[in-house]
């Protein structure tokens, strides 16, 4: 019995273990199996990405900075995605993106933080 690529159909030639008849079709079939989660995924580093640049823009004195919720939000900040938590012995959680941070204070207001 011939085995058949299978991406195309075609009969394969050569080594025995030979699964697709091409790159192209090697290529085509991984990307049309793994096309919904590499959506998902990208998506989800935009946002990172893009949360990533709003606390980078910011000038930090120290190693950090304060600012207003508001500001963050006009630059369009998603509160909804950060890649960490870090909790203090004190009980206080920090959200970082990367190596970058936020902590909620009162009124609104948010420290920036950047962790070496």
């Amino acid at each position: 019995m011939k085995k058949k690529c299978l991406e195309c159909g075609a009969e394969l030639m050569g080594r025995v273990d030979k699964k697709y008849c091409s790159d192209g079709c090697r290529n085509a079939y991984h990307n049309k199996f793994n096309s919904d989660s590499k959506n998902l995924i990208r998506n989800i580093n935009n946002r990172l990405r893009r949360n990533y640049k709003i606390l980078d823009s910011y000038t930090l004195k120290d190693g950090k900075t304060r600012t207003t919720k508001n500001s963050l939000l006009d630059k369009n900040f998603d509160f909804d995605y950060f890649t960490n938590l870090y909790t203090t012995k004190k009980g206080t959680t920090y959200y970082f993106i990367y190596n970058l941070g936020y902590l909620p204070l009162d009124n609104d207001y948010y420290m920036i933080v950047k962790r070496e």
